[in-house]
């Protein structure tokens, strides 16, 4: 799966999302920041992102996706570790 397309999927549920893809092949790791999760628990943020790619992770052609999701407040408060391209 290339990485535009997995942006392009997470931007239909976060339109407002600032979205980076990192990895190859089928295994990713997405870091979303976006202010629609205030509120929500790590799952209720991960949950939906991970559905809209359910039928690539059953047939194998995505064998692993790790969802890091944050409110614009908390990726304020992080060590520094994730870049976020804007």
């Amino acid at each position: 799966m290339e990485e535009q397309a997995i942006i392009e999927r997470i931007r239909t549920l976060h339109p407002d999302a600032v979205i980076d893809v990192a990895g190859e092949d089928c295994s990713f790791e997405v870091y979303v920041v976006s202010e629609s999760f205030a509120g929500q628990g790590t799952l209720q943020r991960q949950k939906p992102i991970l559905a809209l790619f359910r039928d690539e992770i059953r047939s194998g052609a995505l064998h692993a996706l790790t969802v890091r999701a944050k409110t614009p407040a908390e990726q304020q408060g992080n060590s520094g570790l994730v870049q976020i391209r804007q």
